[in-house]
């Protein structure tokens, strides 16, 4: 296995997905990553501060009554 560069999904950077990281992500069933480690980590945090996406009722196709 051999490196591999990727663009972000969210900041179009190229990042390096090495021989290591592809064997550990492959041993667990895991795809191959779509962002950067700085906006992995950008939204982890966003995610555990409980900022965007959606209330639980949008987008559901209907209202809530």
């Amino acid at each position: 296995m051999q490196d591999k560069e990727i663009q972000c999904a969210d900041c179009g950077r190229t990042f390096l997905f090495t021989a290591s990281e592809q064997e550990f992500f492959q041993g667990r069933g895991m795809s191959e990553p779509k962002r950067c480690k700085d906006c992995r980590q950008a939204r982890k945090a966003q995610r555990e501060s409980g900022g965007g996406g959606r209330r639980q009722d949008e987008g559901r196709g209907g209202r809530r009554y």
